[in-house]
């Protein structure tokens, strides 16, 4: 059955400008990190990227890497855009990026010039288009001068291969010099795309500060922390979950019994709230002026819904706040 968008999905989402840009986005955004590779279900996949357009995510985020296995992610994307969103490729953003290791030998990770420019066209014949909305350096280089990393994002858009630029997982004093670099190029930095959430507050030491003088805006991934910010790990750790794995970000020895105590108090929060703990912890970043956009990964429609919930209250009292940072300190 073909595909015909929901009539009323700008209804309810919240769109945010990007820093000093003319570009909006959604307030979430869907990243593909997980459960889009080759080894995952199509059909859900697919099922769950156009939930997420009816509902107004007009953002989906990629990398050269994401599967698995490598790629993976981009051709699953590419096949539900040519099968249901192909009409609507004008009101949807994507975004790749390049930077970690992708093929054997010198030229297939890092900030070369060589190896970002030949990714992008991977990505775009992955893809089957003719541009992204946002190309990404995924990462800094330590062994790539960054005038000749931010030149090859420069290169990308005076081709047409790119509409906008970012980075991804630089420092504050990186961002600075990467920001400066592309202005002097006359192809502004729009965005960073940075690890956030109550767990992991690293921007707020500088990164933060860094955007907003720079009219930059932020994305924000792992905004659960792992999954650490739901109701997963309330009763101690789950036999299915991924600190349960032995391979994984997320290891069970990192999960505390002091952790394990402030999740629960953090849950208490959001249950006067009305709210669930990972739709408060979203909600808490989206009370963040400089965030643009929180990028969410789910592996079935259920997880999306109950993501989209938390943009239903957005507001924290000042009590709030301050018992939340009691909780966090």
């Amino acid at each position: 059955m073909e595909y015909i968008a929901d009539n009323n999905r700008y209804n309810n989402m919240l769109y945010r400008r990007c820093g000093k840009s003319g570009l909006q986005l959604p307030a979430l955004s869907l990243g593909l990190w997980h459960n889009f590779g080759g080894v995952d279900d199509f059909e859900n996949g697919r099922a769950i990227v156009r939930k997420a357009f009816d509902a107004g995510i007009t953002h989906f985020d990629l990398a050269n890497n994401y599967g698995p296995p490598p790629g993976s992610a981009e051709e699953t994307f590419g096949e539900i855009l040519r099968k249901d969103l192909r009409p609507y490729r004008d009101e949807i953003i994507i975004s790749t990026k390049a930077g970690y290791n992708m093929w054997s030998g010198p030229y297939g990770e890092w900030g070369s010039k060589k190896y970002l420019v030949a990714s992008l066209d991977q990505s775009l014949k992955r893809m089957g288009i003719d541009y992204v909305d946002i190309f990404y350096s995924h990462r800094p280089d330590p062994n790539t001068p960054i005038e000749e990393t931010m030149g090859a994002l420069d290169l990308m858009v005076r081709q047409g291969k790119a509409l906008y630029v970012g980075i991804s997982n630089y420092s504050a004093e990186q961002s600075e010099i990467a920001i400066k670099t592309l202005k002097q190029l006359e192809t502004p930095c729009l965005i960073h795309q940075a690890k956030y959430s109550m767990f992991d507050r690293w921007v707020e030491n500088g990164l933060l500060t860094v955007l907003d003088n720079n009219g930059v805006g932020c994305i924000a991934f792992s905004p659960l922390a792992q999954g650490l910010l739901t109701n997963r790990y309330l009763n101690g750790i789950p036999k299915d979950s991924r600190a349960a794995k032995e391979h994984g970000f997320l290891k069970a020895e990192q999960i505390t019994n002091e952790l394990l105590n402030k999740i629960n108090q953090l849950n208490s929060i959001a249950l006067n709230r009305n709210q669930t703990l990972a739709q408060m912890a979203i909600a808490w970043l989206l009370n963040k002026p400089q965030l643009t956009s929180v990028l969410i990964g789910v592996s079935k429609e259920s997880q999306l819904n109950d993501c989209l919930l938390s943009l239903k209250n957005t507001h924290f009292t000042n009590d709030e706040l301050k018992k939340i940072e009691k909780i966090l300190d």
